[in-house]
């Protein structure tokens, strides 16, 4: 069966579509007006070997707070119901990215429990970004953690990220969004050891949707 989901998220903030097959080849259509996210969105694709389409519009006259949160919220629904009942996928993986100066640790488990360890050791000096209308405005850096945050409740899984060294702050978002693709890669695909049981001694990992923010 596809392992495929599309989420619809609306709120009197933001405007969000996710389509995703989990068993891709990496490609991503992206209608995203924060121009550093679509950057680290291509890069989760890419590496996690995931077709992500996402249309998103949101209140960036306010903040990017609401719209970059709300992204990890949707797209982690999104993994949570294209996931269903998780039988036979592998669940649990971790990976060091190296990208220059930084390595970055990700280490995930698709449980049904969410937790989030986020250490990124962020300099929170905000990041120059292109934006939809062909302008710069500045990246609030701090929206990363946010963004994981909704991932890990809407997905119910446990994640932690470390940068392990870095310099630059670009490097260790990026190294992070790249080490969490490649975890999550692995903690999705599915076991042929596994026969298409669930791996867990409870015998059940939770409903898809578990969460819903």
């Amino acid at each position: 069966m596809a392992r495929v989901a599309e989420i619809k998220r609306k709120t009197k903030e933001t405007d969000i579509v996710v389509c995703l097959n989990v068993d891709g080849e990496g490609t991503a259509k992206l209608d995203y007006p924060i121009g550093f996210m679509a950057h680290m969105l291509n890069a989760f694709a890419l590496h996690g070997l995931f077709d992500i389409e996402i249309r998103a519009r949101g209140d960036l006259d306010v903040d990017q707070h609401h719209l970059v949160e709300d992204t990890g919220i949707a797209l982690g629904e999104a993994f949570a119901r294209a996931l269903g009942g998780k039988q036979g996928i592998r669940r649990a993986a971790f990976c060091l990215y190296p990208m220059d100066e930084t390595l970055a640790r990700a280490a995930c488990d698709i449980s049904g429990r969410a937790y989030l360890v986020f250490n990124a050791g962020l300099s929170g000096i905000p990041l120059i970004s292109a934006d939809s209308g062909g302008g710069s405005r500045p990246f609030q850096t701090d929206t990363i953690a946010d963004f994981w945050q909704g991932f890990c409740s809407s997905c119910a899984c446990a994640l932690h990220i470390d940068i392990l060294r870095g310099r630059s702050d670009h490097h260790k978002i990026e190294a992070l969004f790249k080490a969490s693709a490649r975890a999550f890669r692995e903690a999705c695909e599915i076991d042929p050891r596994a026969a298409g049981r669930i791996p867990s001694t409870k015998g059940v990992l939770g409903e898809s949707g578990i969460m819903v923010c």
